[in-house]
């Protein structure tokens, strides 16, 4: 194996096991930031704090994330992308255990940030390695299945929290996570190849003239433009809801934790099947075709699950099998569209700053979708169906976004 990007060729089982060790990764990645929102009824009671208060610790990981993609969109395709990946997977686990550790709300925010400083880059890189390993033609199926770490965070990684808080304290969950990152990173160390075809000798510029060198580089591309502003407005549709999805689910439909449990699991449980289905679906058809049934289909339960409807758990599991099958499926043609707008050569810097997008716009939606909601004098959640149709728009406007980008490799 070489260490050119486009000379590396590894066999089917080496490609393989590299893109298992990479979902692996992302799968800690994802639970790091998921497992934040079913947690969200533990924070809230121990450190009295309130929707908006609890917004703030999730856009406080989404907004470091994005500076630090943002930083990295301009020197991402100067280094190594093993290394790069290594080191930010290093920084994911001190802030991990940060949150682990943290006594007090302000302590808890802090390491949130610390976590988003390096775990918003990670999934950037590893999107990136993709792109370079994986030809055209297969790319969609590797991204089905390196996006299935959202699928096994949802079925493993939150339930699986949500038990362990309950019994044990919701630092708990953050202890376990930083252990499996150390276990991984020593796996990593040894299975991802070097990957330095992509670096340039302009990579040997100063630090300053190389950032504005590379933003130059990067933003006069209108393609890139188009990918951008997809992944904003998808982004946008998803996170005004997902992080209120836990104290909605308690507050206004009466679940309790276990129940809530289920909800993630089985939800979960479904993308392991549909996921690999639309990562194959995104290789045999036009990917924005894909996405434009995938964002039609996903309207349905976005408004069921921003609605108070009142029915027992098995109806309640089926909208979760709904919500997730089709909100999370987009992210896959959306991905594929987004990696293949660039050339290798700018791939990693597209990634890093499609990174720092989505994670600004989480922030933003995280921040907008709590202080859309207020608490009733019965303790509810009120304004969810607001929030839900205002999810329904963003998706819509992505759909014109997305049939402008087009493929370059």
């Amino acid at each position: 194996m070489t260490s050119s990007a486009h000379s590396l060729t590894p066999s089917p089982a080496r490609e393989r096991q590299i893109l298992l060790v990479i979902t692996l990764m992302s799968f800690t990645n994802v639970v790091d930031f998921m497992v934040m929102m079913p947690l969200s009824p533990h924070l809230m009671r121990e450190f009295g704090i309130d929707t908006t208060q609890f917004g703030v610790l999730v856009s406080a990981y989404a907004f470091a994330a994005s500076v630090s993609s943002l930083l990295m969109a301009s020197i991402a395709d100067r280094f190594d992308r093993k290394h790069a990946l290594l080191v930010v997977y290093a920084g994911l686990i001190v802030g991990t255990l940060g949150c682990a550790l943290a006594p007090n709300y302000a302590a808890l925010l802090a390491a949130r940030t610390i976590a988003g400083l390096f775990g918003g880059v990670q999934g950037s890189i590893a999107f990136s390695i993709v792109g370079d390993l994986v030809p055209d033609e297969r790319r969609g199926r590797a991204m089905g299945l390196v996006m299935l770490s959202m699928s096994l965070s949802a079925v493993l990684g939150v339930p699986l929290s949500i038990y362990v808080a309950a019994h044990g304290g919701w630092h708990v969950p953050f202890f376990a996570l930083a252990a499996t990152c150390a276990l991984l990173f020593v796996v990593a160390l040894r299975v991802i190849p070097h990957m330095r075809g992509h670096m340039r000798a302009a990579s040997h510029a100063g630090l300053w003239t190389g950032l504005w060198r590379g933003y130059a580089e990067l933003l006069r591309v209108r393609n890139h433009w188009w990918a951008f502003a997809t992944s904003a407005l998808l982004t946008l549709s998803g996170m005004i809801v997902i992080p209120y999805i836990a104290p909605s689910r308690i507050t206004n439909e009466g679940m309790s934790e276990v129940q809530l449990a289920y909800f993630y699991l089985v939800g979960g449980a479904v993308t392991l099947f549909s996921r690999p289905l639309f990562g194959r679906m995104s290789d045999r058809y036009p990917r924005a075709i894909v996405y434009y049934w995938l964002v039609l289909l996903s309207i349905v339960p976005m408004l069921l699950i921003t609605h108070t409807l009142g029915v027992n758990l098995f109806w309640q599991l089926v909208v979760a099998a709904l919500f997730f099958i089709f909100v999370s499926g987009r992210f896959i043609p959306s991905m594929a569209l987004v990696t293949a707008a660039s050339t290798p050569q700018l791939r990693g810097r597209v990634m890093s700053f499609n990174s720092a997008v989505q994670n600004l716009f989480t922030g933003l939606a995280a921040v907008i979708g709590g202080a859309m909601l207020s608490h009733t004098a019965g303790g509810s959640l009120a304004g969810f169906e607001a929030v839900g149709l205002l999810s329904c728009l963003f998706a819509l406007a992505s759909l014109w976004t997305a049939f402008k980008i087009r493929t370059v490799s």
